[in-house]
């Protein structure tokens, strides 16, 4: 049995089987990448509820793993040379996880890296300006509401990187053409959370990117993306 004493996280939230991969994070954007991921590549794994609603994230166990204060992050205890190893980051988890089987990613070295620059397309882009769309639309409407700049500013490079993504799925299935991949599973749950999480559908136009569109609803209807949308289960 693998020995994850060294990880302080463990001892507020233990594991019940220390053999698999521990997921430690919350069903939003960023967070169900992993889940994704590890549905699709078939890996056991343990999740663990974050809750931001008592603020998880930023409690000492928690910022052991990951001094950022943000989800979500794993601690694989067969890692590299058999170690166990501790990652925060979607984008990293997703490539190490990528790597670690063999699968998600091209095996050839220009594949691998058309297939990283979209992922960091969405790690640089796509997250960062949907979440501050989303932030000002839905949270921080009373506080900008004489002031429609911030909405406009996000709302606009929004659409933008959706024209981008537009542009590279037509003619295509997934972002990487023929291949699911790692691209894929770190884009949609932002494009999909814009509106369902933030409400956003109408004010980004969804309707003017149909290739868009299409791939997401390919996206969601995987049998993996079903389920980790929603892991680690919410409360009741």
């Amino acid at each position: 049995m693998a020995d994850l004493s060294a990880f302080p996280i463990t001892k507020r939230w233990p594991a019940s089987n220390p053999d698999i991969i521990q997921l430690y994070s919350l069903p939003t954007p960023n967070g169900v990448k992993v889940s994704i991921a590890l549905e699709e590549l078939a890996l056991p794994y343990e999740p663990h509820l974050i809750s931001f609603g008592t603020n998880d994230q930023k409690s000492p166990e928690f910022m052991s793993l990951n001094p950022n204060g943000r989800i979500p992050a794993i601690i694989d205890p067969n890692g590299p040379d058999g170690k166990p190893i501790g990652l925060f980051e979607s984008g990293a988890i997703l490539v190490y996880l990528a790597e670690k089987t063999g699968k998600l990613i091209p095996a050839d070295a220009a594949g691998r890296y058309e297939t990283l620059q979209w992922v960091f397309f969405q790690m640089g882009g796509i997250g960062p300006m949907f979440g501050q769309f989303g932030h000002f639309h839905k949270f921080a409407a009373d506080k900008v509401a004489n002031n429609s700049y911030p909405v406009e500013r996000y709302r606009n490079e929004s659409k933008r990187l959706l024209g981008v993504l537009e542009e590279r799925l037509q003619g295509r299935q997934w972002i990487m053409g023929d291949t699911y991949s790692i691209a894929d599973i770190t884009t949609f749950p932002w494009v999909r959370g814009a509106d369902v999480f933030y409400g956003g559908r109408e004010l980004l136009e969804y309707d003017k990117f149909p290739a868009v569109m299409d791939w997401l609803k390919r996206c969601i209807a995987r049998p993996a993306s079903e389920k980790g949308l929603n892991i680690p289960a919410r409360p009741a």
